[in-house]
């Protein structure tokens, strides 16, 4: 008889490889968001106070938090799981914050909800900085986006999978457990 409990598949990021890839997409869409920023405006300045470094370090906590709240959103949207059923938290052994859930979803949910928090709290801060031409919230946007490598880490695996398979989520480790549909998963 098969163990229901072991997963077909295991999706497991390294931290350390998805750290440093997070650093080259912060640098780099920082230095795109600049240019277009440049071209748009004609000028290109910087303001260096501790009110903008507060704002910065202010607005990036608060997006930090945000982004885990919205992958709780997308659980709720897209997997239906159940606000009980959520965790948010921080590990500070691994320097991550994290949301997850102790519920089974969809491969095709997760995805969503795994991108979610990269348009709200990446993409959404560039729109804006680009719109007011603030170097802060173009800086934000930078740090968020490449912040969000580790979610476009497991959302590469996860796209190799069908859309209907069953996924859980470690509630400690950047890990993936994945099961094909029609299994009894206890």
């Amino acid at each position: 008889m098969e163990d229901s409990t072991q997963p077909d598949k295991i999706i497991e990021i390294d931290l350390p490889k998805v750290a440093k890839s997070g650093l080259w997409v912060t640098f780099l869409t920082l230095i795109g968001l600049l240019v277009v920023d440049g071209l748009i405006y004609q000028e290109l300045s910087f303001t260096f106070t501790i009110l903008n470094v507060l704002f910065f370090v202010g607005g990036y906590v608060l997006l930090i938090i945000l982004h885990e709240l919205f992958h709780l959103l997308g659980f709720r949207m897209f997997g239906k799981v159940p606000w009980k059923s959520m965790i948010i938290g921080m590990n500070l052994k691994l320097g991550i914050a994290y949301a997850t859930t102790d519920r089974l979803m969809t491969n095709k949910a997760i995805r969503k909800a795994l991108l979610l928090p990269f348009w709200t709290t990446g993409v959404v801060p560039a729109i804006i900085g680009l719109v007011t031409s603030n170097g802060i919230w173009l800086g934000l946007a930078a740090f968020l986006i490449g912040g969000a490598a580790g979610d476009f880490a497991m959302y590469k695996e996860l796209r190799k999978l069908p859309d209907d398979w069953l996924v859980k989520d470690d509630p400690e480790k950047p890990k993936l457990y994945l099961f094909e549909p029609g299994r009894n998963i206890q």
